[in-house]
């Protein structure tokens, strides 16, 4: 099993493909960054979903800050599966900075007709 990093933000149409990927049973642990709106918003009954919360107009450091913070010690594997399908390229740079800066190697997937598939 792995853990997937994903951004569940802005972007029409973004978020079914992010949820498919993310409700397939390959992973454990699933975190999705997301900002107030989508917290307040988006409901779930998936026990293994975690919602890291970043407000997406505080200066870079600080979302790559929020991030390493909340995962820090959470991850036990020495990558990740990460999507950045949906979000910003703010977001995504702060995911990515946080994921790297934890030492974690990251493995880019989607979901394609109902298959993870790492690109």
């Amino acid at each position: 099993m792995t853990t997937l990093v994903t951004c569940l933000s802005t972007g029409k149409g973004t978020w079914v493909p992010v949820l498919e990927l993310a409700k397939n049973p390959l992973f454990e642990q699933v975190y999705l960054v997301c900002n107030p709106w989508t917290q307040q918003n988006f409901k779930t009954q998936q026990n293994n979903f975690h919602l890291i919360l970043v407000d997406d107009e505080q200066p870079l450091p600080n979302l790559v800050e929020t991030i390493q913070n909340a995962l820090k010690g959470k991850i036990l594997d020495t990558e990740v599966a990460l999507n950045l399908f949906s979000g910003t390229g703010k977001e995504h740079m702060a995911i990515l900075s946080a994921l790297l800066k934890l030492g974690l190697g990251i493995r880019l997937v989607h979901v394609q007709d109902t298959q993870v598939q790492e690109i």
